[in-house]
């Protein structure tokens, strides 16, 4: 059995796809999956299934979120050991100071390097931003509601699916695929 971690991409923001958490876990349910929980409202669960390839557990949350609600929504999924290496692969300093001033973009695969090349770091400054393997760690000290940086990671301009969750929210998330089923 293993323990995932589902990134919901863009809903419940604006009043736009709405996918309530209490339906949720019940879609995730209906597929199989144990020990589900959700965190928050912006699309973020943990549950554990028999299914080894991650690969197949977004193809099943996708078509599953369509068929229950309506409308596409990309999933970024990641095992319980990969979001825990993810937290400490972590090359910036200071997310545990200012947790909501530091974002974990998780994509979907590696982009490509020319795609990476083309984010000058210099223009984004005072933000900054490391990329290891299939994460973005940015920090921002003057916030991020109006950081060029936060849209830029937000887009699609990497050429692979992107979200975004701030330092506390990541930590949440471990903290709850470390409790379920026990």
């Amino acid at each position: 059995m293993a323990r995932y971690v589902a990134l919901l991409r863009g809903i419940n923001v604006g009043g736009n796809k709405k996918v309530p958490m209490a339906r949720l876990r019940e879609v995730l349910q209906g597929l199989g999956y144990t020990d589900v929980a959700t965190l928050l409202q912006s699309g973020n669960a943990v549950f554990t299934s028999s299914e080894k390839k991650p690969a197949r557990v977004v193809a099943q949350l996708e078509a599953a979120i369509a068929e229950e609600f309506g409308f596409e929504v990309s999933v970024v999924v990641r095992t319980r050991d990969e979001l825990a290496a993810a937290i400490e692969a972590n090359p910036l300093p200071g997310a545990d100071d200012a947790p909501s001033r530091f974002l974990v973009t998780f994509l979907s695969d590696v982009p490509e390097p020319k795609r990476l090349q083309e984010l000058e770091p210099s223009a984004f400054l005072p933000d900054e931003f490391r990329v290891v393997g299939r994460e973005i760690y940015a920090r921002f000290p003057s916030g991020i509601g109006d950081s060029k940086l936060a849209a830029t990671l937000s887009g699609l301009r990497l050429g692979v699916t992107p979200t975004a969750r701030n330092w506390n929210t990541v930590r949440k998330l471990l903290e709850l695929a470390d409790t379920l089923g026990r």
